[in-house]
């Protein structure tokens, strides 16, 4: 799948999948809501419920930045399945003028950050490498 294609999808995902690793190396896998921007992904904790606010996710990036996050399609026609890995190095975001801009590009992808602003921190993952893969070169999905 050519770069076009794979931000062609990341564009219009709603849903991936973030892993982390900690201190020991263990994985740590999350789906998230996420936003593309140029060389850019963002994140941000919201509201929904969690066990906690002292999240695994964000004590693994403060150990170890180096993330991947995963995009995919699945359904039972295997001529539509597609993936798409963005490899990156992610931080949170310290400026509000960036936090602001991150949850705003969110904003306009899920209707839900429009009505309620979530609380963060907001993250950014610097893609350093994008791969993917598409049983089609082309399909209607």
């Amino acid at each position: 799948m050519d770069a076009a294609a794979m931000r062609k999808r990341l564009e219009e995902a709603r849903v991936a999948h973030l892993a982390t690793a900690d201190a020991e190396g263990r994985p740590h896998v999350v789906p998230i809501a996420f936003a593309h921007h140029d060389e850019n992904l963002y994140f941000v904790v919201d509201d929904k419920p969690k066990r906690s606010r002292d999240l695994k996710r964000l004590r693994n990036i403060a150990g170890n930045p180096r993330v991947s996050v995963l995009v995919d399609h699945y359904e039972d026609d295997w001529t539509r399945l597609w993936w798409v890995r963005v490899d990156g190095v992610a931080h949170v975001l310290v400026h509000d003028a960036e936090a602001q801009r991150a949850i705003d590009l969110l904003a306009r992808k899920y209707g839900q950050y429009r009505t309620a602003k979530p609380p963060g921190p907001v993250i950014e993952i610097t893609i350093l490498r994008m791969t993917g893969w598409a049983a089609a070169e082309n399909p209607a999905c």
